[in-house]
This record gives C-alpha cells, structure tokens and sequence, in this order.
C-alpha cells in the first residue's frame, strides 16, 4: 500500500517548512544523480531556498 496525498500549499509551521523543504531537496538531488548516472545524462539542477541559500548540483561538468 502506498501513502496517502497530500494537498499542495504551503506549510505554515516555519520548523516543518524547513524539515520538509532539507528532506525534499536531499531526495531531488538524489534522484538528479541516479538520472546523470543511469542515463549517461548531463544534469544541473540549482535550488534557492527561501532563506536565500543556494544549492546545487552538477554532473560531469
């Protein structure tokens, strides 16, 4: 069994905001370094939080 929807909108809580935003970014870079890897792709992919921090991750450049 899979788990349930979530409605889209923005967290309210600042602590969850922030767990769920360094949770979810770690997973997009993980899934953008499998792609580079099984693909043989080239990927960029550059997050701004709303703190303004920049992250960011590159394949093979």
């Amino acid at each position: 069994m899979g788990r349930g929807r979530i409605e889209i909108k923005k967290i309210e809580n600042v602590n969850s905001r922030q767990v769920t935003f360094s949770k979810r970014r770690n997973g997009l870079m993980k899934k953008a370094k499998e792609l580079s890897i099984l693909c043989d792709a080239e990927v960029a992919l550059i997050i701004f939080s709303s703190t303004g921090k920049v992250y960011d991750f590159s394949s093979g450049w």
